[in-house]
């Protein structure tokens, strides 16, 4: 046989065992056209969208950008979660949204919707526990203007049991150390309040930071606050690099001819660093970083700006700039399973390939996980 013959047959037989991995019942339950797309692909991710005729819904898309299963949502979503230990994902509502829908597909389940608890509503984001029975969700409890996290139980219908707080206001994304010991959680720092809908009610008076909490106690840990003059720097997103330090990405809400750092990284213990990006990278970013994502693999950071149209890829190692991509409307992005991200856009653009949907803010990768 030639190294070429080899090469395809070893690729064949990745791709058998992916699709085993993948959920052989779950494979068997779609369309011809969805089961090529999935034997093609090296990796599944999922994400949210709007449909043309004004729907919502959530898709398993493949590496090349395929749609390969889709599941209507009762509304607008936001922020995914995954376990790769039950094979469930999670679609957040939109702040102030009071959904969140969990798809098991690997074992052909009917989706499980669970509504916040009263006073409550979530914030878009969440993630789950190392051995995937709990589920946390950042929320807001409105009345009392705090951040919470809900703990709910998979193995009891996903029942919410417990509560902790953010140890700050309007909590967005949130992920788990690499030990699963603790939450990174980043407060962005604006006060909202479900009966004004998305108004953001203190940028003269925010208080954005992040907090590492306990994940067995809600104890606080560990609390960085944004500097004075940085009060409106809004922190939004969070990952963690194959070493363990913590890259945040964020939003600012001061003035547009501003030009403030919009990302940066710390370890925990330490203080954290902003990143310092060449002029056309931060220009580009246009004060506003919709999400980031770690290749642990490949030692990149990248961060995506729907505002600016950019993607930009800077070195895990030493945060260095990389490169600066563009892309109109630029929303989603995770680590490829090949070279670099696969990246999504409001105007239906997934990985280079366009549908007839708009991909909303963020993409997990499911498969391999």
């Amino acid at each position: 046989m030639t190294l070429s013959g080899r090469r395809a047959r070893a690729d064949l037989l990745d791709r058998r065992a992916f699709l085993l991995m993948a959920g052989a019942a779950w494979a068997a339950s779609l369309s011809p056209a969805s089961a090529a797309a999935l034997s093609r692909t090296d990796a599944v991710f999922a994400s949210v969208f709007r449909a043309g005729d004004g729907s919502y819904g959530i898709a398993t898309v493949s590496e090349e950008g395929e749609v390969i299963d889709r599941h209507a949502l009762p509304d607008r979503a936001h922020g995914l979660a995954h376990s790769p230990v039950s094979g469930c994902t999670v679609a957040f509502a939109r702040r102030p949204g009071t959904f969140a829908m969990i798809l098991d597909a690997a074992a052909r389940n009917e989706p499980v919707v669970i509504t916040a608890s009263e006073g409550r509503h979530f914030f878009g984001h969440g993630c789950f526990s190392a051995d995937g029975r709990l589920l946390y969700a950042t929320e807001n409890d409105f009345a009392a203007n705090r951040g919470m996290i809900g703990v709910y139980d998979r193995t009891d219908g996903f029942r919410r049991f417990a509560e902790f707080p953010t140890h700050g206001i309007g909590p967005h994304d949130m992920t788990l150390s690499p030990d699963g010991r603790l939450l990174v959680v980043a407060n962005g720092g604006i006060e909202t309040h479900p009966d004004f809908g998305r108004t953001k009610l203190n940028l003269d008076r925010m208080e954005p930071s992040l907090a590492l909490i306990e994940t067995a106690t809600g104890r606080l840990v560990e609390r960085h606050v944004m500097p004075p003059h940085l009060r409106q720097l809004s922190t939004r997103h969070v990952d963690i690099d194959a070493t363990g330090r913590i890259w945040f990405a964020c939003q600012y809400e001061g003035p547009r001819n501003a030009r403030p750092p919009v990302a940066g990284v710390f370890a925990p213990g330490e203080d954290i660093r902003f990143l310092d990006l060449p002029d056309e990278a931060s220009a580009a970013l246009a004060n506003y970083v919709g999400a980031i994502a770690v290749h642990r693999g490949q030692g990149l950071v990248g961060l995506a700006s729907p505002k600016g149209g950019a993607v930009v890829t800077v070195d895990a190692r030493t945060g260095a700039f990389v490169r600066l991509d563009r892309l109109a409307d630029a929303a989603g992005i995770a680590p490829a399973q090949g070279p670099g991200f696969a990246v999504s856009s409001y105007g239906g653009s997934f990985a280079g390939r366009t549908s007839p949907i708009a991909w909303d803010q963020h993409i997990v990768r499911t498969r391999p996980s």
